[in-house]
């Protein structure tokens, strides 16, 4: 599949047939390569492909799979990068790209608010080898400007901050790391592939956690990291083919067939994020509702200007405490309470508790994570049947 030169394709149709690898069979879904390895016709052509193998051309799983090579090149024809690595998990990339590239003495730059995961990579692993790492308030320009200097090597963040969803402006700290040669790295999860426009604001990469709005139907962990060729494949690629983070062929195959009806999915989730957040909003059991796409929102403005929706998640901080926010939690019917995300299921999560639990009390303040904070993941179901279920739970609360 390729671009006319007077039309560009629409990223719904790249996600259904960018990267495409069909067989000699000719088969309309793209096949599933499980197998480890791979053979030679001849000794020759072993030592030939060992000293640099061509795109199509695959020694071992673990460096390259072709189930796993269209996942990686149809993904990046969506994000608008040169290529893409698919790793085991979301974390696997975001480790994979951060730990490629740095070395003892590195300074690296980093939004505060972060998954406790990306929390735990920045403060405890980076800093066990000699890399200097700064937190600052994503959303305050002076921050980064303060703390971005000459030799800073990178900056990352997450585009819209979980939970407390929370905006940072890629283009201008875009400009700020590049004034000093540093690489710019999004997570970029809850923006999703359907409403990012990451690239063109400035991120060098991009990594998501496929787990979530890719494959959407909780089957699969996975992960990606979408750059240049430089830098997927001449930085992130061996560090990770060789610590064993690639994506398995099977979860690759459930990542591409999810990538063909993502856009729709995400699409229709956003729309009902949104309602439930309007219609929340002023509730007399709530403190506070998150949408980066509500008028209330401190970013919003930026919010719309940077993304083409406002995303599948809200956050609803109930004024009783974590007390309010579990009776709410457990007067749920429809909505699960789980710790995932992007899922067609609606997904009810007490960040405080379970994703961010591990974080002194200070910082959870700091980040807006409150003891009544419920991070809300909008799936599939009817958008009024879910309002009826939290108006129901807000009740009991």
């Amino acid at each position: 599949m390729k671009d006319t030169t007077d039309r560009p394709l629409h990223p719904r149709t790249r996600a259904v047939h960018a990267g495409t690898r069909r067989s000699q069979y000719g088969e309309v879904s793209e096949a599933m390569f499980l197998t480890q390895g791979f053979v030679y016709e001849t000794a020759e052509a072993a030592e030939a492909r060992f000293v640099e193998a061509a795109r199509d051309e695959f020694i071992y799983a673990r460096y390259g799979n072709p189930t796993v090579a269209m996942f990686e090149d149809r993904i990046a024809a969506i994000e608008g990068t040169e290529t893409a690595f698919a790793t085991a998990s979301g974390m696997a990339a975001v480790n994979g790209a951060l730990v490629s590239m740095l070395r003892a003495g590195d300074h690296v730059v980093a939004g505060r608010a972060l998954f406790g995961s990306c929390l735990y990579i920045l403060d405890e692993i980076l800093p066990r080898y000699g890399v200097e790492v700064m937190l600052v308030d994503g959303t305050d320009l002076a921050a980064w400007e303060g703390a971005i200097r000459a030799g800073t090597k990178a900056v990352f963040f997450e585009s819209v901050s979980n939970p407390a969803l929370e905006i940072v402006d890629i283009e201008a700290v875009a400009k700020l790391a590049h004034a000093v040669g540093a690489t710019v790295i999004v997570d970029n999860v809850f923006a999703t592939p359907t409403f990012s426009r990451a690239v063109e604001q400035g991120a060098d990469v991009v990594v998501y956690s496929t787990t979530k709005h890719v494959d959407g139907q909780g089957r699969c962990l996975g992960g990606v990291i979408c750059g240049t060729e430089a830098f997927v494949r001449k930085v992130a690629e061996p560090y990770l083919k060789h610590t064993g983070g690639a994506m398995s062929p099977f979860n690759a195959w459930v990542m591409l067939k999810g990538l063909e009806h993502m856009d729709l999915r995400v699409r229709a989730q956003a729309d009902a994020a949104l309602h439930l957040a309007e219609a929340l909003e002023g509730h007399p059991k709530l403190a506070r509702v998150l949408h980066p796409f509500l008028a209330s929102h401190p970013q919003g403005a930026l919010a719309r200007r940077q993304m083409d929706g406002g995303g599948t998640v809200l956050s609803l901080d109930l004024a009783g405490g974590k007390a309010a926010a579990f009776r709410f939690l457990n007067a749920l019917r429809i909505v699960t309470i789980s710790n995932n995300l992007g899922d067609a299921k609606s997904i009810a999560t007490h960040p405080a508790t379970t994703t961010h639990q591990r974080l002194p009390d200070a910082q959870k303040a700091q980040l807006g994570i409150t003891p009544g904070l419920v991070r809300l993941s909008v799936g599939l179901e009817d958008a009024n049947d879910l309002l009826a279920d939290l108006r129901g739970a807000l009740d009991a609360a």
